[in-house]
C-alpha cells in the first residue's frame, strides 16, 4: 500500500469537515483529490462521477425514498398520537411513565416509519410539553427523546440496514430485518430501566392507572398504524414481495390511513412530498459520494491492509471486535450513519468475516455502533432535532444523556458477544442456517 493516497485521503477529508464543509461533499472531494494523486485529472474526474452514478443504480435503493414518504405520512398523519396514547395506558403509571412512554412510542413509531429524525420530532413535540407540565426537567426529556429515536434504526424496517445489504455485497434485507427485533427492543428496555432509575432519583409524579377499558380503546385506535407491522415485515420475510416492493406497499397504506384518519388532506400532500424529496435528495447524495470513496478505498488497498494490521494485532474474536466497536463509535462522532456504513463495511466485514462471524450479526453491530454517534456532538443529526424540539441546549442535555448513552453501550456490549440475540429470529424463520 501506498502512504501518499492515504495521507491525502485522510487529511483532505478531516480538512473539509473541519471548516464547515457538508458530510457529503467532503467525502466526494476528498475521493477526487486522492484519484488525482494516483491517476490523469480527467480519469480522476470520470471515474468519480462514475462511481457516484453507478453507486446509486440499484433496485434495493428504492426503497429509501418510499419508506422516508412513508415516514413522512405516517409523522403527519395521526399515528403518532394514537402510538403514544396506546403506550400512555401501558406504562402511564409506572415511575417516569411519561419517560417510558417516549421510548415505547418511539420504538412502535421506529418499527412502522424507520426514521430516528421523524421519531425525535414527532415524539419531542408531543411529550415534550406534557413531561414539563409534569415537572420533569426539560433536558431529561430531551435526553429520553434523543436516545430512543435510535431504536427504529434498529427496529426494522429500517433504512440503513438496507444500506448495509448493498454495502456488504446483497446479505439479505428479510434477514437484516429480524435481525433487529430483540436488539433493538433490548436496547429500549435498557433505556426505561434508566428512565425508571433517575424518575425515581428526581420525585417525578405518577401518572394514574389506566383502566383496562382505556387499554383496548387506545389498542383498537392504533391497531391499524401497528398492522402495518405485518404487512411489510411479513410480506417480505414470506416472500411475497421484496422491501422495495414493501415500501410502496407502506406508501400506499400509510396515505390511505392518513386520509381515513382526516390528518392528511390533498392540500397538505405537496408539502409532504417536497419534505420527502429533501431527504430523500440528502440520503442519495451521501450514498453516491460514500460509493465512490469506497472505491476508492478498495482501489488503494485500503480495507486489505486494515484487516491486515487489525489480524496481526490479535486473532482473538473478543479483541478484535473490541477494537472494530470503539473504532465504529469514534466513527459515528464524526461522521453520519450512511456514509459510515457504506465506507466501513468493505473495512471491517472481511475481518469478522474471517474471524468466522455472521455479515447479518456484524451488520446488527455495526449500524447499533453508529446510532450511539446520532446521540453525540459534533454531527449527532438527532441529538441537535432532539434538543431543537425541546428548546434547549447541548450542554444542559449531556448530564442527563450521559447514563441513557452507558446504557446504549451495554446494549451493543450484549449483541456483540451475543450473536444469538441477533441471529435467533433469522434462524427460527429458516432464512439462516
Amino acid at each position: 500500500m501506498e502512504y501518499i493516497p492515504v495521507l491525502v485521503l485522510v487529511i483532505s477529508f478531516l480538512f473539509l469537515l473541519g471548516i464547515g464543509t457538508p458530510v457529503a461533499w467532503s467525502i466526494a472531494i476528498s475521493a477526487l483529490l486522492t484519484m488525482l494523486v494516483s491517476i490523469s485529472p480527467l480519469a480522476a474526474f470520470t471515474t468519480v462521477s462514475q462511481r457516484m452514478g453507478t453507486g446509486l443504480d440499484s433496485f434495493a435503493l428504492l426503497a429509501i425514498p418510499f419508506f422516508v414518504l412513508s415516514g413522512q405520512l405516517m409523522n403527519k398523519g395521526g399515528i403518532a398520537h394514537r402510538l403514544i396514547a396506546f403506550a400512555k395506558t401501558l406504562v402511564g403509571s409506572l415511575p417516569g411513565g411519561l419517560a417510558l412512554i417516549n421510548v415505547i412510542g418511539a420504538m412502535l413509531m421506529g418499527a412502522i416509519a424507520g426514521s430516528a429524525m421523524a421519531s425525535a420530532s414527532a415524539m419531542g413535540s408531543i411529550l415534550g410539553p406534557e413531561m414539563e407540565k409534569e415537572g420533569y426537567s426539560k433536558e431529561f426529556g430531551a435526553a429520553v427523546n434523543i436516545t430512543s429515536a435510535t431504536t427504529g434504526l434498529i427496529i426494522p424496517p429500517s433504512n440503513v440496514l438496507i444500506v448495509y445489504s448493498l454495502a456488504s455485497g446483497g446479505v439479505s434485507i428479510a434477514a437484516l430485518f429480524l435481525a433487529g427485533y430483540i436488539p433493538g427492543i433490548l436496547t429500549g428496555l435498557f433505556l426505561m430501566l434508566v428512565a425508571m432509575f433517575w424518575a425515581k432519583k428526581k420525585k417525578y409524579k405518577l401518572g394514574e392507572r389506566s383502566k383496562f377499558k382505556d387499554v383496548v380503546k387506545t389498542f383498537v385506535d392504533a391497531v391499524p398504524s401497528l398492522f402495518l407491522l405485518v404487512v411489510v415485515i411479513g410480506g417480505i420475510v414470506s416472500g411475497i414481495f421484496t422491501a422495495t416492493e414493501a415500501s410502496a406497499i407502506a406508501v400506499l397504506y400509510t396515505l390511505v390511513l392518513g386520509f381515513v384518519y382526516k390528518e392528511i388532506t390533498m392540500q397538505s400532500l405537496p408539502q409532504i412530498l417536497l419534505e420527502s424529496s429533501a431527504t430523500t435528495a440528502i440520503v442519495m447524495l451521501l450514498i453516491g459520494a460514500s460509493m465512490s470513496m469506497s472505491w476508492v478505498m478498495s482501489y488503494e488497498n485500503i480495507p486489505q491492509s486494515i484487516s491486515s494490521v487489525l489480524l496481526g494485532i490479535s486473532e482473538n474474536e473478543i479483541i478484535i471486535l473490541l477494537i472494530i466497536n470503539l473504532l465504529l463509535l469514534f466513527v459515528g462522532i464524526f461522521m453520519d450513519m450512511t456514509p459510515a456504513v457504506l465506507i466501513f463495511t468493505p473495512i471491517f466485514l472481511p475481518v469478522v468475516t474471517e474471524l468466522g462471524m455472521n455479515p447479518i450479526h456484524f451488520g446488527i453491530i455495526m449500524v447499533l455502533n453508529l446510532c450511539i454517534g446520532l446521540c453525540t456532538p459534533p454531527v449527532g443529526s438527532v441529538l441537535f432535532v432532539g434538543v431543537g424540539v425541546a428548546n434547549t441546549t447541548i450542554e444542559k442535555v449531556i448530564k442527563p444523556l450521559l447514563p441513557l448513552f452507558l446504557a446504549m453501550v451495554l446494549a451493543l456490549f450484549l449483541v456483540t458477544y451475543f450473536p444469538e440475540l441477533s441471529l435467533w429470529l433469522p434462524r427460527v424463520f429458516g432464512l439462516i442456517d
